[in-house]
Protein backbone atom coordinates (compact mmCIF):
# COMPACT_ATOMS: atom_id res chain seq x y z
CA UNK A 1 0.00 0.00 0.00
CA UNK A 2 1.19 3.52 -0.82
CA UNK A 3 0.21 4.98 2.57
CA UNK A 4 1.81 3.84 5.82
CA UNK A 5 -1.20 4.95 7.92
CA UNK A 6 -4.91 4.78 7.14
CA UNK A 7 -6.37 8.10 8.29
CA UNK A 8 -8.71 8.69 5.35
CA UNK A 9 -9.66 6.03 2.82
CA UNK A 10 -9.01 8.59 0.09
CA UNK A 11 -5.29 8.41 0.88
CA UNK A 12 -5.41 5.15 -1.09
CA UNK A 13 -6.10 4.89 -4.80
CA UNK A 14 -9.00 2.96 -6.32
CA UNK A 15 -6.74 0.07 -7.34
CA UNK A 16 -5.75 -0.32 -3.68
CA UNK A 17 -9.41 -0.19 -2.63
CA UNK A 18 -10.26 -2.95 -5.09
CA UNK A 19 -7.32 -5.03 -3.91
CA UNK A 20 -8.62 -4.80 -0.32
CA UNK A 21 -12.22 -5.48 -1.39
CA UNK A 22 -11.21 -8.57 -3.37
CA UNK A 23 -8.94 -9.76 -0.55
CA UNK A 24 -11.90 -9.45 1.85
CA UNK A 25 -13.98 -11.53 -0.55
CA UNK A 26 -11.22 -14.14 -0.72
CA UNK A 27 -11.01 -14.28 3.10
CA UNK A 28 -14.80 -14.66 3.36
CA UNK A 29 -14.77 -17.59 0.95
CA UNK A 30 -11.52 -19.25 2.16
CA UNK A 31 -10.93 -18.22 5.81
CA UNK A 32 -8.75 -21.25 6.59
CA UNK A 33 -6.03 -19.89 4.31
CA UNK A 34 -5.47 -16.89 6.61
CA UNK A 35 -5.46 -18.36 10.13
CA UNK A 36 -1.76 -17.62 10.68
CA UNK A 37 -1.34 -14.57 8.44
CA UNK A 38 -0.50 -12.32 11.42
CA UNK A 39 1.03 -14.86 13.78
CA UNK A 40 3.24 -13.11 16.36
CA UNK A 41 1.81 -9.63 15.62
CA UNK A 42 0.05 -7.40 18.15
CA UNK A 43 -2.83 -5.00 17.47
CA UNK A 44 -3.45 -2.19 19.99
CA UNK A 45 -7.02 -0.84 20.10
CA UNK A 46 -7.14 2.62 21.70
CA UNK A 47 -10.84 3.43 22.05
CA UNK A 48 -11.45 6.79 23.72
CA UNK A 49 -15.22 6.51 23.20
CA UNK A 50 -17.72 3.62 23.31
CA UNK A 51 -17.89 1.09 20.50
CA UNK A 52 -19.24 -2.41 20.01
CA UNK A 53 -18.99 -3.39 16.35
CA UNK A 54 -15.87 -1.46 15.35
CA UNK A 55 -13.83 -2.51 18.37
CA UNK A 56 -14.92 -6.15 18.34
CA UNK A 57 -14.54 -6.30 14.58
CA UNK A 58 -10.91 -5.15 14.81
CA UNK A 59 -10.21 -7.53 17.67
CA UNK A 60 -11.86 -10.50 15.99
CA UNK A 61 -10.10 -9.71 12.72
CA UNK A 62 -6.68 -9.85 14.40
CA UNK A 63 -7.51 -12.99 16.36
CA UNK A 64 -8.74 -14.78 13.22
CA UNK A 65 -5.46 -13.85 11.54
CA UNK A 66 -3.54 -15.52 14.36
CA UNK A 67 -2.41 -12.31 16.07
CA UNK A 68 -2.94 -10.87 19.56
CA UNK A 69 -4.64 -7.75 20.94
CA UNK A 70 -3.98 -5.18 23.67
CA UNK A 71 -5.54 -1.82 24.45
CA UNK A 72 -8.37 -0.11 26.30
CA UNK A 73 -12.04 0.61 25.62
CA UNK A 74 -12.48 3.20 28.36
CA UNK A 75 -9.95 6.01 28.88
CA UNK A 76 -11.03 6.18 32.52
CA UNK A 77 -9.20 2.89 33.10
CA UNK A 78 -5.98 4.11 31.47
CA UNK A 79 -3.41 6.82 32.17
CA UNK A 80 -5.55 9.17 30.07
CA UNK A 81 -7.60 9.65 33.25
CA UNK A 82 -4.43 11.01 34.91
CA UNK A 83 -3.98 13.62 32.19
CA UNK A 84 -1.65 11.76 29.85
CA UNK A 85 -1.49 13.36 26.41
CA UNK A 86 -2.44 11.57 23.21
CA UNK A 87 1.18 11.94 22.10
CA UNK A 88 2.56 10.14 25.16
CA UNK A 89 -0.04 7.36 25.06
CA UNK A 90 0.70 6.67 21.40
CA UNK A 91 4.48 6.76 21.85
CA UNK A 92 4.25 4.19 24.65
CA UNK A 93 1.70 1.87 23.05
CA UNK A 94 3.45 1.89 19.67
CA UNK A 95 6.44 0.38 21.45
CA UNK A 96 4.27 -2.54 22.56
CA UNK A 97 2.45 -3.24 19.30
CA UNK A 98 2.82 -3.69 15.55
CA UNK A 99 -0.27 -1.70 14.53
CA UNK A 100 -2.73 0.66 16.27
CA UNK A 101 -6.46 1.24 15.72
CA UNK A 102 -7.65 4.43 17.41
CA UNK A 103 -11.15 5.80 17.99
CA UNK A 104 -11.44 9.24 19.54
CA UNK A 105 -14.21 11.85 19.89
CA UNK A 106 -12.04 14.68 18.50
CA UNK A 107 -11.71 15.25 14.77
CA UNK A 108 -8.16 14.80 13.51
CA UNK A 109 -7.09 12.62 16.43
CA UNK A 110 -5.84 9.77 14.24
CA UNK A 111 -3.76 12.18 12.17
CA UNK A 112 -2.25 13.57 15.37
CA UNK A 113 -1.52 10.04 16.62
CA UNK A 114 0.27 9.18 13.38
CA UNK A 115 2.92 11.85 14.05
CA UNK A 116 4.09 10.06 17.21
CA UNK A 117 3.57 6.37 16.44
CA UNK A 118 6.37 3.98 15.48
CA UNK A 119 3.83 1.65 13.85
CA UNK A 120 0.95 2.08 11.36
CA UNK A 121 -2.14 3.86 12.68
CA UNK A 122 -5.69 3.08 11.54
CA UNK A 123 -8.40 5.68 12.07
CA UNK A 124 -11.32 3.81 13.68
CA UNK A 125 -13.40 7.01 13.83
CA UNK A 126 -12.42 10.56 14.77
CA UNK A 127 -15.37 12.52 16.11
CA UNK A 128 -17.88 13.48 13.43
CA UNK A 129 -15.10 13.64 10.85
CA UNK A 130 -14.15 10.34 9.18
CA UNK A 131 -14.51 6.58 9.65
CA UNK A 132 -12.46 4.98 6.86
CA UNK A 133 -12.73 1.33 7.93
CA UNK A 134 -16.52 1.64 8.09
CA UNK A 135 -16.35 3.00 4.57
CA UNK A 136 -14.22 0.06 3.49
CA UNK A 137 -16.86 -2.16 5.11
CA UNK A 138 -19.58 -0.35 3.18
CA UNK A 139 -17.70 -0.76 -0.11
CA UNK A 140 -17.22 -4.49 0.55
CA UNK A 141 -20.94 -4.78 1.37
CA UNK A 142 -21.98 -3.02 -1.85
CA UNK A 143 -19.54 -5.12 -3.89
CA UNK A 144 -20.94 -8.33 -2.39
CA UNK A 145 -24.62 -7.37 -2.34
CA UNK A 146 -25.00 -5.15 -5.43
CA UNK A 147 -22.14 -6.52 -7.51
CA UNK A 148 -21.06 -3.00 -8.48
CA UNK A 149 -19.65 0.26 -7.15
CA UNK A 150 -20.59 2.45 -10.11
CA UNK A 151 -23.76 3.96 -11.62
CA UNK A 152 -25.85 3.88 -8.44
CA UNK A 153 -28.21 6.41 -6.89
CA UNK A 154 -27.46 6.43 -3.18
CA UNK A 155 -29.78 7.82 -0.51
CA UNK A 156 -28.10 9.06 2.68
CA UNK A 157 -30.54 9.61 5.55
CA UNK A 158 -30.30 10.99 9.09
CA UNK A 159 -27.58 13.00 10.78
CA UNK A 160 -25.55 14.03 7.75
CA UNK A 161 -23.87 16.89 9.60
CA UNK A 162 -22.18 14.79 12.29
CA UNK A 163 -22.21 11.38 10.60
CA UNK A 164 -18.57 10.49 9.96
CA UNK A 165 -19.67 7.29 8.18
CA UNK A 166 -21.70 9.38 5.73
CA UNK A 167 -18.82 11.79 5.11
CA UNK A 168 -16.36 8.98 4.42
CA UNK A 169 -18.73 7.03 2.18
CA UNK A 170 -19.68 10.04 0.06
CA UNK A 171 -15.99 10.87 -0.42
CA UNK A 172 -15.38 7.29 -1.55
CA UNK A 173 -18.38 6.70 -3.80
CA UNK A 174 -18.03 9.97 -5.68
CA UNK A 175 -14.72 8.60 -7.03
CA UNK A 176 -16.61 5.86 -8.91
CA UNK A 177 -18.24 6.89 -12.17
CA UNK A 178 -21.95 7.48 -12.46
CA UNK A 179 -22.85 7.61 -8.78
CA UNK A 180 -25.30 10.27 -7.58
CA UNK A 181 -26.67 11.10 -4.14
CA UNK A 182 -29.97 11.95 -2.49
CA UNK A 183 -29.22 13.63 0.85
CA UNK A 184 -32.14 13.20 3.25
CA UNK A 185 -32.00 15.28 6.43
CA UNK A 186 -33.49 18.17 8.34
CA UNK A 187 -32.08 21.61 7.50
CA UNK A 188 -30.16 21.57 10.80
CA UNK A 189 -28.42 18.27 9.93
CA UNK A 190 -27.36 18.91 6.32
CA UNK A 191 -23.94 17.66 5.20
CA UNK A 192 -21.09 20.08 5.98
CA UNK A 193 -19.79 22.42 3.32
CA UNK A 194 -16.47 20.61 2.85
CA UNK A 195 -18.34 17.49 1.65
CA UNK A 196 -20.34 19.60 -0.80
CA UNK A 197 -17.04 21.05 -2.00
CA UNK A 198 -15.81 17.52 -2.76
CA UNK A 199 -19.01 16.61 -4.62
CA UNK A 200 -18.88 19.81 -6.64
CA UNK A 201 -15.19 19.40 -7.44
CA UNK A 202 -15.74 16.01 -9.08
CA UNK A 203 -19.05 16.98 -10.68
CA UNK A 204 -21.07 14.38 -8.76
CA UNK A 205 -24.83 14.97 -8.92
CA UNK A 206 -26.70 15.36 -5.65
CA UNK A 207 -29.90 16.80 -4.27
CA UNK A 208 -31.15 17.54 -0.77
CA UNK A 209 -34.64 16.49 0.36
CA UNK A 210 -36.51 16.61 3.67
CA UNK A 211 -38.40 13.29 3.69
CA UNK A 212 -37.72 9.61 3.06
CA UNK A 213 -40.89 9.34 0.97
CA UNK A 214 -39.44 11.75 -1.60
CA UNK A 215 -36.45 9.47 -2.17
CA UNK A 216 -37.58 5.85 -1.76
CA UNK A 217 -38.73 5.05 -5.30
CA UNK A 218 -35.64 6.55 -6.92
CA UNK A 219 -32.67 5.04 -5.10
CA UNK A 220 -30.61 1.85 -5.47
CA UNK A 221 -29.03 2.02 -2.01
CA UNK A 222 -30.36 3.54 1.22
CA UNK A 223 -27.77 4.34 3.87
CA UNK A 224 -29.65 4.95 7.13
CA UNK A 225 -27.97 6.58 10.15
CA UNK A 226 -29.12 7.37 13.65
CA UNK A 227 -29.49 10.82 15.09
CA UNK A 228 -26.42 10.83 17.36
CA UNK A 229 -27.14 12.02 20.88
CA UNK A 230 -23.41 12.26 21.69
CA UNK A 231 -22.83 14.83 18.94
CA UNK A 232 -25.36 17.35 20.32
CA UNK A 233 -24.54 20.08 22.79
CA UNK A 234 -27.79 19.59 24.75
CA UNK A 235 -30.52 16.99 25.27
CA UNK A 236 -33.09 19.56 24.16
CA UNK A 237 -31.42 19.96 20.79
CA UNK A 238 -31.20 16.17 20.38
CA UNK A 239 -34.88 15.69 21.27
CA UNK A 240 -35.90 18.14 18.54
CA UNK A 241 -34.15 16.03 15.88
CA UNK A 242 -34.59 12.41 16.96
CA UNK A 243 -37.32 10.29 15.47
CA UNK A 244 -37.74 12.47 12.39
CA UNK A 245 -36.74 9.65 10.02
CA UNK A 246 -38.09 6.14 10.56
CA UNK A 247 -37.87 3.45 7.90
CA UNK A 248 -40.79 1.02 8.24
CA UNK A 249 -42.63 -1.58 6.15
CA UNK A 250 -44.98 1.04 4.77
CA UNK A 251 -42.12 3.10 3.31
CA UNK A 252 -40.47 -0.08 2.01
CA UNK A 253 -43.48 -0.55 -0.29
CA UNK A 254 -42.29 2.52 -2.21
CA UNK A 255 -38.82 1.08 -2.83
CA UNK A 256 -37.25 -0.83 -5.71
CA UNK A 257 -37.19 -4.61 -5.49
CA UNK A 258 -33.38 -4.63 -5.61
CA UNK A 259 -32.82 -1.81 -3.10
CA UNK A 260 -30.14 -2.53 -0.50
CA UNK A 261 -30.43 -0.98 2.96
CA UNK A 262 -27.20 -0.35 4.87
CA UNK A 263 -26.71 1.05 8.36
CA UNK A 264 -23.41 1.46 10.26
CA UNK A 265 -25.26 0.65 13.52
CA UNK A 266 -26.09 0.96 16.36
CA UNK A 267 -29.74 1.37 15.52
CA UNK A 268 -32.01 3.30 17.87
CA UNK A 269 -35.47 3.84 16.37
CA UNK A 270 -34.73 4.82 12.77
CA UNK A 271 -35.44 1.34 11.32
CA UNK A 272 -38.37 -0.63 12.71
CA UNK A 273 -37.77 -4.26 13.68
CA UNK A 274 -40.15 -5.58 11.02
CA UNK A 275 -37.80 -4.34 8.28
CA UNK A 276 -35.10 -6.76 9.48
CA UNK A 277 -36.74 -9.71 7.70
CA UNK A 278 -36.91 -7.91 4.36
CA UNK A 279 -34.26 -9.43 2.03
CA UNK A 280 -33.32 -5.89 0.99
CA UNK A 281 -32.04 -5.18 4.54
CA UNK A 282 -28.34 -6.14 4.67
CA UNK A 283 -27.12 -4.20 7.73
CA UNK A 284 -26.44 -7.32 9.82
CA UNK A 285 -24.52 -8.93 6.94
CA UNK A 286 -22.68 -5.59 6.70
CA UNK A 287 -21.21 -6.10 10.19
CA UNK A 288 -19.71 -9.45 9.15
CA UNK A 289 -18.29 -7.97 5.95
CA UNK A 290 -16.60 -5.42 8.22
CA UNK A 291 -14.56 -8.14 9.89
CA UNK A 292 -13.31 -9.42 6.53
CA UNK A 293 -12.54 -5.87 5.40
CA UNK A 294 -10.45 -5.21 8.51
CA UNK A 295 -8.66 -8.55 8.16
CA UNK A 296 -7.64 -7.56 4.62
CA UNK A 297 -6.53 -4.12 5.79
CA UNK A 298 -4.50 -5.32 8.79
CA UNK A 299 -2.67 -7.92 6.69
CA UNK A 300 -1.71 -5.42 4.04
CA UNK A 301 -0.67 -2.68 6.46
CA UNK A 302 1.60 -5.07 8.35
CA UNK A 303 3.43 -6.19 5.22
CA UNK A 304 6.22 -3.61 5.48
CA UNK A 305 6.49 -3.72 9.31
CA UNK A 306 8.14 -0.27 9.60
CA UNK A 307 8.97 0.79 13.17
CA UNK A 308 9.86 4.47 13.19
CA UNK A 309 8.39 7.78 14.32
CA UNK A 310 7.51 10.07 11.43
CA UNK A 311 7.57 13.19 13.63
CA UNK A 312 5.19 16.13 13.67
CA UNK A 313 5.45 18.77 10.94
CA UNK A 314 6.28 22.39 11.67
CA UNK A 315 3.37 24.81 12.13
CA UNK A 316 2.43 26.42 8.82
CA UNK A 317 0.35 29.31 10.13
CA UNK A 318 -0.24 31.40 13.23
CA UNK A 319 -4.02 30.93 13.04
CA UNK A 320 -5.83 28.48 15.35
CA UNK A 321 -8.57 26.15 14.13
CA UNK A 322 -12.00 27.44 15.16
CA UNK A 323 -13.66 24.01 15.29
CA UNK A 324 -14.39 23.32 18.97
CA UNK A 325 -14.21 19.58 18.28
CA UNK A 326 -10.80 19.67 16.57
CA UNK A 327 -8.06 17.69 18.33
CA UNK A 328 -5.92 20.85 18.42
CA UNK A 329 -8.33 22.37 20.95
CA UNK A 330 -7.36 19.85 23.63
CA UNK A 331 -3.87 18.71 22.56
CA UNK A 332 -2.30 22.17 22.58
CA UNK A 333 1.24 21.04 21.64
CA UNK A 334 0.12 19.96 18.16
CA UNK A 335 1.49 22.02 15.25
CA UNK A 336 -0.98 24.32 13.52
CA UNK A 337 -1.13 22.99 9.98
CA UNK A 338 -3.43 24.29 7.27
CA UNK A 339 -3.95 24.01 3.56
CA UNK A 340 -4.27 27.49 2.07
CA UNK A 341 -6.55 28.21 -0.88
CA UNK A 342 -6.94 31.85 -1.86
CA UNK A 343 -8.61 33.53 1.14
CA UNK A 344 -9.48 30.29 2.96
CA UNK A 345 -7.49 28.13 5.37
CA UNK A 346 -8.47 24.47 5.73
CA UNK A 347 -7.38 22.71 8.93
CA UNK A 348 -5.43 19.56 8.04
CA UNK A 349 -6.77 17.78 11.13
CA UNK A 350 -10.53 18.34 10.91
CA UNK A 351 -10.99 20.08 7.52
CA UNK A 352 -12.71 23.07 9.11
CA UNK A 353 -12.56 26.14 6.85
CA UNK A 354 -11.37 29.51 8.17
CA UNK A 355 -11.76 32.76 6.25
CA UNK A 356 -8.64 34.92 6.27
Amino acid sequence: MTSRHLLDLNSLNIDEWMMLIKTADEIKNHPYRYIDACHGKVLATLFYEPSTRTQMSFQTAMLRLGGRIIGFDNPATSSVSKGESLKDTVRVVSGYSDIIAIRHPKAGSAKAASFYSKVPVINAGDGGHLHPTQTLTDLVTLYEEKGQLTDMRIGMCGDLMNGRTVHSLIKALCRFKGNSFVLISTPQLRIPSYIKDILNAVGAKYCEVNTLEEAMSDIDVLYMTRIQRERFSSDEEYERQKGVYVLDKQKMKLAKSDLKILHPLPRVDEITIDVDDDPRAVYFEQTEYGMYARMALIMNMLDENIHKVDGAPVSTHSETCTNSNCITQTEKYLPKIFKESRDILVCKYCEERILL
